[in-house]
């Protein structure tokens, strides 16, 4: 898929095409190889690798100081 997305990149940068073109002949948006251009341009061939697309955290966590801090509570009144 990486590769697939450096010679659209490619297409563009070198060859001089547009994107609209580029990404018709691909099958993908205008937005998402501009997207692509982006990832090349901040991160070069690595920056359109895939990346996981699985959340950094979980959004309601508790932090490690609530969470000793409920523990001791328990403890303390049980």
């Amino acid at each position: 898929m990486a590769e697939q997305r450096y010679q659209a990149v490619l297409a563009v940068i070198k060859d001089g095409r547009t994107v609209t073109e580029v990404a018709a002949a691909v099958g993908v948006s205008r937005q998402t190889l501009h997207a692509w251009l982006g990832k090349y341009e901040a991160g070069g061939l690595e920056g359109l690798a895939d990346g996981s697309h699985r959340p950094a955290g979980h959004p309601r966590q508790m932090s490690a100081s609530v969470e000793v801090a409920v523990l001791e509570a328990r403890r303390a009144h049980p």
